[in-house]
């Protein structure tokens, strides 16, 4: 008996998780900005496409990259990859605050370490490749103490 609750309870995380991943694509891919917001993302969009809060949606941001190769490319993938991980870390340090399971507190403890190390190596990459860094880039190494 016990063997088939974790069965069931392991099945319904899974089946939670699937379901906020389709929702979460559903909110950035159809721009629903009240739905985004309460899972922590951001929606509304400028009259550029720029989202007004300097960050874009996933679809927005992949879609900036299509027509874009060498430098060009790099400059946009590394900084809006440092927003999109600056978003994770937000996301993170909340769910250390708010969770109910210390599975989630323990996920959100990875995810601060490993988002928090790739940004500081990508803002090294701007550096050294001499890439303009914009203010949203640059408010992670503020918050860091870099």
């Amino acid at each position: 008996m016990k063997n088939e609750s974790v069965l069931y309870g392991i099945i319904g995380l899974l089946t939670g998780i699937i379901l906020m991943g389709f929702v979460a694509t559903y909110a950035v891919n159809n721009n629903h900005s009240g739905m985004m917001n309460m899972m922590g993302m951001h929606g509304s969009t400028n009259s550029q496409g720029m989202m007004d809060d300097e960050s874009m949606s996933m679809g927005d941001m992949t879609d900036m990259l299509k027509n874009k190769t060498g430098d060009d490319f790099d400059k946009a993938f590394i900084e809006q990859m440092i927003i999109h991980h600056q978003g994770a870390i937000d996301m993170a340090t909340l769910a250390k605050e708010n969770a109910k399971h210390q599975e989630v507190k323990n996920l959100a403890n990875d995810i601060l370490s490993a988002q928090s190390k790739e940004i500081d190596m990508m803002q090294t990459w701007q550096t050294q490749w001499n890439y303009k860094t914009t203010p949203s880039t640059e408010s992670h190494s503020m918050m860091n103490g870099n």
